[in-house]
């Protein structure tokens, strides 16, 4: 019955969405801050039809927040289109590197001296929060592959690259909260395998398999004349699944691997595509069903004047894309509904002071302190600090701690703040995304 329960709310709230769609539009709201109320409306307190036992859902809900991630990511390397060497990569390498570490810092900082957490302990919570959010901050995110303006293109890149390396930082404040297994040892050990090999053989595989397979599946499309009828959502779930199966198997972090994924495929597609500016998805957009149609039918554009090669790549891509974006919707309402509904019961009032100074303070400091130089001017600085969304990544790594069998004291401390902290941020940059981007003139 609860099965029941639970999928007559997810198919509620989903309705509810799609029929507020044409008035959401035009409030100054997103639409994870809509489900947060929904969530809190239907919680313990308010109607109280359903309840959550975090603890003892924390293992499906671990994977389902990865899952989340995951398709999230994925989208995320597609829409960067850019080569890995123009300067526009330099902010997505800032934010997600020295931005990130000041931010853990600072906030590890405050959690020590204002809330008298243990360093462990601090250091724990402030790099489960340290991730941007690949999932709900999609309104300052790139919207297309031609979108290369430098804060939606930072931010996208940003979100993701530092869900993984953010990982490394949850190891250690793990390490520290059981001062037997901290030692020299286990210190050299986190620096060599955990930070200095998991982040870059991550990237690596990750970006091999995309642009690899890419372009073997282009290949055989055009050898065999096939291009309309490739089954690219299978494509997309099996490049997600071995790219983070390969990571963890040669102990890289999965979530660098998908991303590096979706870069490696798009580049493949550049490569197919010669000197065209415009993405092959923008030339070509493959009709729903097209697997079952005919090749003149299958697809909208003029594919006459597109060689074999455009024609598959720009399927590839449409279909992707599409795909992915459809899973990561889905599982933004329900997560962030979830969220709404076990908000209550670990609400965590000292969570107003610490994540107002994150957002107004820590954050956007450590971006506007950095040397920028010419990739980002004041105003674009102010932007791109103030854009710190908290969400799903967070969510994952709190449920990948409480899995760990923490002592209560540290998980009610960790659940509290973050979840939280994720829920201010989404009321917080919910309301202000539409109003502070309707003054950015780009």
């Amino acid at each position: 019955m609860s099965f029941i329960l639970w999928m007559a709310v997810l198919g509620v709230v989903l309705l509810a969405l799609a029929l507020a769609a044409s008035y959401l539009r035009w409030l100054p709201v997103t639409t994870s801050a809509v489900c947060l109320v929904l969530g809190i409306a239907i919680g313990p307190s308010g109607l109280g039809l359903l309840q959550l036992d975090l603890v003892a859902a924390a293992p499906w809900m671990e994977h389902l927040t990865e899952v989340a991630l995951l398709f999230s990511l994925f989208v995320s390397g597609l829409k960067l289109r850019l080569a890995l060497s123009r300067r526009l990569w330099r902010v997505a390498f800032g934010l997600a590197g020295p931005v990130m570490l000041l931010t853990i810092a600072g906030l590890c900082l405050l959690l020590h001296l204002l809330l008298d957490l243990p360093w462990g302990v601090a250091l724990l919570i402030a790099a489960i929060l340290a991730p941007t959010d690949p999932v709900l901050a999609s309104l300052v995110q790139v919207s297309n592959a031609q979108d290369v303006d430098a804060v939606r293109f930072g931010l996208s890149g940003e979100a993701g690259l530092n869900d993984g390396v953010a990982f490394p930082f949850v190891l250690l404040g793990l390490l520290m909260i059981s001062p037997r297994e901290l030692n020299a040892a286990t210190l050299l050990h986190w620096t060599l395998y955990d930070l200095l090999w998991a982040v870059p053989a991550g990237l690596m595989l990750g970006y091999a398999m995309g642009r690899g397979l890419g372009r073997v599946t282009l290949a055989l499309s055009i050898r065999n004349e096939d291009s309309t009828v490739s089954p690219n959502d299978y494509l997309t779930l099996a490049l997600i699944a071995l790219a983070y199966v390969g990571a963890e198997m040669i102990e890289g972090y999965g979530f660098l691997s998908v991303f590096a994924a979706g870069l490696g495929l798009r580049q493949a597609e550049v490569s197919s595509s010669g000197s065209a500016s415009v993405p092959a998805e923008h030339r070509v957009q493959p009709v729903v069903g097209h697997q079952h149609l005919e090749p003149d039918q299958a697809v909208h554009g003029d594919t006459a004047a597109l060689d074999d090669s455009e024609v598959a790549a720009g399927i590839m891509m449409g279909d992707m894309l599409a795909f992915g974006n459809l899973v990561e919707r889905v599982m933004e309402v329900f997560l962030v509904t979830l969220l709404g509904i076990v908000l209550a019961s670990h609400w965590d009032w000292r969570a107003v002071t610490v994540g107002l100074i994150l957002f107004a303070a820590i954050r956007p400091l450590a971006v506007y302190l950095l040397p920028w130089r010419t990739l980002l001017n004041r105003q674009q600085r102010l932007l791109t600090g103030w854009f710190g969304i908290r969400g799903i990544g967070s969510l994952y790594y709190l449920f990948y701690t409480l899995n760990l069998g923490l002592p209560v004291s540290v998980t009610r401390e960790c659940t509290g703040l973050v979840l939280s902290i994720v829920a201010l941020s989404i009321v917080v940059h919910g309301l202000t995304t539409q109003p502070v981007l309707a003054r950015y003139p780009h």
